[in-house]
């Protein structure tokens, strides 16, 4: 039997024993990340690199933490929690006022209409069901592209127009299999099996998809108010009218599908479209005016204003190189959604990423899956944040930012992942 005195003293000495194991732990990790920014991969680009214990606040490892970096995709992760802090469980889908007989509809910048992945109808199943039907489109302020995106993707999938009333994703999705397939069917006629450089004319709704193409193709349409109307009148099957002046009184809303669904292909598929649109409806919910820069000032100047570092942040989506977010704004930002948001239900909408990118499926075999991260990529930068679990049982929150380097992407990605694997296995 142990006397108070042999007990005390054994509990020092285990406590000791583990302090110092940890510390050789903390030590070994760090070597080996002090290591990773003076190799040949990094040696000529920018690299920053956070992680703290979320339990405690602990920086375990910092390296240009401070410093500002173009974050491509991982600017939606301040538009996820954008959304979730002003959004409701279910996105508002339309808002309308009845008058003399006729209801008039603006859109709230809602993704899901029709959406080529979604195929949510919840908005149109309502409207079928109503009389005259006045459609107002002047509630926003927005562009149809955000600053700074690059001109020459018009006629690419990952850039489609922004607008208050998206139909179909504002794509025209197009496959040859054994007959020509386009939705929305109104495109049909303008588009041409032909073997080309473009997709899309640059300022005209002329298509073209190559004969020998098995790929579904998506490809952004040009918005304006006359398709808007004819594509809702195609599927609602009655004409509707374009209105210059909505009536004043009370606006009610018409709610669609819950939002963590948007929010979970958003992050997933790094989906631009739905990252847009998902800051211009939550701009919807402080002002009467659809706006992506009313919403960005309006949370810097509110959640985000205790940022140690105010981001640059012009967009919704990263695609613009305007955005500047410094690895301490994204692990400050990521450490708020985990305060807030249950871990059950944050880590079922933020994606898994393995070793080589974001997975649907673990791929690392002699691993559990312990990495819930959001990358961004745009060219010569990569960049990952989000969330580590240890294998000990720790939670932690880091930002891995790359910018500018030479080397294929794929050298990055595997710095990341190996580094990122020995502090889950070490710390």
């Amino acid at each position: 039997m142990y006397n108070s005195h042999q007990l005390y003293f054994k509990t020092l000495v285990i406590s000791a024993f583990l302090a110092l194991f940890l510390c050789s732990g903390c030590s070994s990790v760090k070597k080996g990340l002090h290591a990773t920014f003076n190799n040949n991969r990094t040696e000529n680009s920018f690299h920053g690199l956070l992680i703290i214990d979320s339990k405690n606040q602990k920086e375990i490892y910092a390296h240009n933490a401070n410093k500002y970096f173009t974050p491509a995709s991982n600017t939606k992760i301040v538009t996820f929690y954008t959304a979730q802090k002003l959004l409701p469980k279910n996105i508002p889908t339309l808002k309308y006022v009845v008058a003399n007989d006729t209801l008039f509809i603006q859109g709230t910048g809602d993704p899901s209409w029709l959406h080529p992945y979604f195929m949510d109808s919840t908005a149109i199943q309502w409207l079928q069901h109503q009389e005259t039907i006045a459609l107002y489109t002047k509630n926003h302020n927005e562009k149809r592209y955000g600053p700074g995106w690059a001109w020459e993707d018009y006629d690419t999938y990952f850039s489609p127009e922004k607008s208050p009333l998206p139909l179909y994703g504002n794509v025209a999705t197009i496959s040859k299999q054994e007959e020509l397939k386009v939705t929305p069917k109104i495109f049909q006629n303008q588009t041409i099996l032909k073997d080309t450089t473009i997709n899309r004319i640059e300022f005209k709704n002329q298509f073209y998809i190559a004969p020998k193409e098995q790929d579904t193709m998506e490809i952004p349409y040009i918005i304006s108010d006359d398709l808007t109307k004819k594509l809702l009148e195609e599927v609602l099957g009655k004409e509707i009218y374009l209105t210059q002046h909505f009536p004043e009184g009370e606006k009610q809303t018409l709610y669609g599908m819950e939002t963590d669904s948007i929010y979970k292909r958003m992050l997933f598929k790094s989906d631009n479209f739905l990252a847009e649109q998902l800051l211009l409806a939550a701009s919807g919910t402080i002002s009467d005016t659809l706006g992506t820069k009313n919403v960005i000032d309006y949370m810097l100047d509110t959640q985000l204003k205790d940022l140690e570092h105010r981001p640059r942040w012009v967009d919704g989506s990263g695609l613009s190189r305007y955005n500047l977010f410094t690895p301490r704004s994204f692990v400050q930002i990521l450490e708020k959604l985990h305060n807030e948001i249950p871990e059950e239900r944050l880590f079922a909408i933020f994606p898994m990423w393995g070793p080589d990118n974001t997975v649907e499926q673990w791929e690392d075999t002699t691993t559990e899956p312990f990495l819930f991260a959001k990358s961004g990529s745009v060219g010569n930068n990569y960049n990952l944040s989000g969330y580590l679990k240890t294998k000990s049982g720790k939670l932690l929150i880091f930002s891995f930012m790359n910018n500018h380097f030479r080397v294929p992407s794929k050298e990055i990605r595997e710095t990341i992942y190996s580094n990122l694997k020995k502090v889950y296995e070490n710390y």
